[in-house]
């Protein structure tokens, strides 16, 4: 039977993950210019949705390229609604994708996210009630798992999961409890590959394009998906697939080249939010400008954005930086 990977005809080569504020639908479609096989929404709220929340109904609509829309609820029925809302609200996504991995305070102790690691009848039925309710609309559902909360129960949590209809996992192999420190043990992800027939998704501590190849060769996972690896560096996804085709890759960007990106993202948020998409430039102008000879200054005045004209400066600074 063909696998969703194989079905949507998504390369092996590296998928962007979701993150709240970062992966917004700017950073997105820079990502996918740059090689990202899939990309995946900022996680939306079930609740909010069928509750009628307008932001939560605009964070629904539906990017270019093979995409994911990523949602968190502790209930079945919920997950349920939310899904068949959909066709009232935005163009289908390819994937609908729900969160069982966030370790983020305000999600788990509501009892989302990573917190559904504690109950996997509960996640089961979530699932089920999801795959039900995709059905209908023809869509396949993922999920997107840790270790576990406390200890590691992921490779028994995705049979689980598999056997209530989810058609493709993600792994980040931390638990809940480490939040997104010390080391991601990739070892979790192999497990989790041998338990399952369904895809898996390797996600945690990519940096360069040899821990790609390495996550691939030490997991035999069907995918890799890059998120804090990318920040400020969108050209890493162009720099992975080289690597994975031929052994090499070409160096990073010039400054003059990166500002230009860092601009274009700038100019994208901006068309997509307006002025609130300036706050936001001010953390993600930061990322642009990491390891170059001036950082903390250009860091500091990243802090300081407050119109475009102080966006142009800074990539007028970062384009005659010396680099390292």
């Amino acid at each position: 039977m063909q696998n969703l990977l194989e079905k949507l005809q998504i390369k092996k080569y590296a998928a962007l993950a979701p993150m709240a504020s970062v992966a917004d639908k700017a950073y997105r479609q820079i990502a996918r210019e740059f090689g990202a096989v899939l990309t995946v929404s900022e996680m939306v709220s079930a609740k909010g949705l069928i509750y009628g929340d307008k932001k939560t109904a605009e964070m629904c609509q539906v990017d270019e390229g093979i995409y994911s829309l990523q949602f968190f609820t502790s209930e079945p029925e919920v997950i349920a609604e939310a899904i068949a809302l959909l066709p009232e609200i935005c163009s289908l996504p390819d994937i609908i994708d729900i969160n069982m991995g966030c370790p983020v305070p305000k999600v788990v102790n509501n009892g989302c996210g990573s917190a559904l690691m504690k109950d996997k009848a509960l996640a089961a039925k979530i699932v089920s009630a999801a795959v039900k309710a995709a059905e209908k609309l023809s869509l396949p559902v993922s999920v997107k798992i840790r270790s576990g909360f406390d200890e590691v129960n992921a490779p028994e949590f995705a049979k689980a999961l598999e056997a209530a209809g989810a058609a493709m996992l993600t792994v980040h192999p931390r638990l809940k409890t480490q939040l997104y420190g010390g080391t991601a043990d990739i070892a979790i992800i192999r497990a989790v590959k041998a338990a399952v027939k369904i895809p898996v998704i390797g996600n945690g501590d990519i940096k360069t394009p040899e821990d790609a190849k390495r996550m691939y060769d030490e997991t035999d996972c069907d995918l890799v998906m890059l998120g804090r690896g990318s920040y400020g560096k969108p050209w890493i996804f162009s720099m992975i697939r080289e690597f994975l085709e031929t052994g090499e890759y070409s160096p990073e960007p010039p400054h003059d080249v990166r500002a230009e990106i860092m601009l274009r993202q700038v100019r994208l948020a901006l068309d997509y939010k307006g002025n609130n998409a300036l706050r936001e430039a001010r953390a993600k102008c930061a990322f642009y400008v990491r390891g170059t000879k001036h950082a903390a200054e250009l860091r500091r005045q990243c802090g300081r954005i407050n119109s475009y004209e102080d966006v142009l400066e800074i990539a007028r600074i970062l384009s005659n930086n010396d680099i390292f």
